[in-house]
């Protein structure tokens, strides 16, 4: 016998062994599951591009928050379609905005769930941009400064309204810094802020703008969300919404971005969120329809990925499969 071999399959001689020394383990208090409420009664849509995911009137909200809750899963993440839009987005920061009635229905119906409430524009303004838009000598500009006083005021109402964490994801600089003045201000000094302190401009974003009816009506995003080239920007990125007063960052999206979370974590000490987005959920479903992939090892797969290179949670639109997989259902 060569004594001389380094025996590692020792360690992963049976799945006993395998299970004492696995280093990264996924748990259902990890997973935050999106939610897309519409304006309307009766409304169970299913997105098209995003099978199993629905946009839900509040009206169909009970049946799917009594089916988290039942699951374990502690937190939601909120995205409203409203009934009408318009060129500032007033839907977002209205008090009976659908973001603002739907926190206050599922505060009522489970009111230690955890709500997060989005903070952008980009599904409230008819031009489907994340801020302000002028028109200015080279074209349409969005405006950051002013865009920000009414994410400040989004944020404020969306806290009233009984918000746990405001998620700004719309990328203006200052914006951390903005809305954790206007909070405090408000009186809301104890709700905390999840930024989307690195969000790439990225096509894995596709469906989700069919899910939030969100796409825009000109030009893209890239003036504003980050170039996916870029990894030293991102450092750049949280630092400043570190010192501005951010209690949790993210990077998004996902599948592609791991080396970027790994940066992160081994920067900063602040909660570190993956957002597992709408084109990673998308294409996995379709393999799994075609049956060329096994769904429920991928998914799962995929997010000890997520949570191997440093994400200490992970929003995703499998929460709920992933709970009913994890524990052996």
């Amino acid at each position: 016998m060569n004594t001389s071999i380094v025996r590692h399959r020792r360690l992963r001689r049976t799945a006993g062994i395998r299970n004492l020394v696995r280093e990264t383990h996924l748990h259902v208090h990890d997973l935050i599951m999106p939610i897309f409420v519409a304006h309307g009664e009766n409304v169970k849509t299913e997105i098209s591009s995003m099978p199993g995911v629905f946009n839900l009137s509040l009206d169909r909200l009970d049946a799917e928050i009594e089916e988290i809750v039942s699951l374990g899963i502690q937190a939601v993440l909120l995205f409203g379609i409203p009934g009408a839009k318009d060129s500032v987005g007033t839907g977002a920061y209205a008090e009976d905005g659908i973001v603002q009635q739907a926190t206050r229905k599922i505060k009522k119906l489970a009111p230690d769930l955890v709500v997060i409430a989005d903070t952008c524009l980009c599904e409230f303004t008819d031009h489907g941009h994340c801020g302000v838009v002028h028109e200015g000598d080279c074209g349409a500009v969005v405006d950051n400064d002013e865009s920000l006083s009414l994410l400040v005021r989004t944020a404020v109402s969306q806290a009233r309204a009984g918000a746990d964490i405001i998620a700004p994801s719309n990328m203006m600089d200052g914006f951390v810094g903005a809305i954790r003045q206007g909070l405090d201000e408000a009186g809301f000094e104890d709700i905390p802020i999840m930024s989307y302190a690195v969000k790439y401009s990225s096509a894995y974003y596709g469906p989700f703008r069919e899910a939030a009816q969100s796409a825009p009506k000109f030009g893209d995003r890239k003036t504003y969300q980050m170039d996916a080239a870029n990894a030293r920007e991102a450092l750049r990125e949280a630092e400043t919404d570190v010192r501005e007063g951010a209690d949790m960052l993210m990077v998004k999206p996902g599948l592609a971005y791991l080396d970027i979370v790994r940066l992160l974590k081994e920067r900063y000490d602040l909660p570190l969120v993956v957002y597992n987005v709408s084109a990673e959920y998308a294409m996995v479903k379709a393999a799994a329809m075609q049956g060329w992939i096994d769904e429920r090892a991928i998914v799962l797969e995929t997010l000890t990925g997520m949570k191997r290179a440093g994400a200490d949670l992970i929003i995703t639109y499998h929460a709920k499969d992933a709970v009913r997989w994890m524990n052996g259902l």
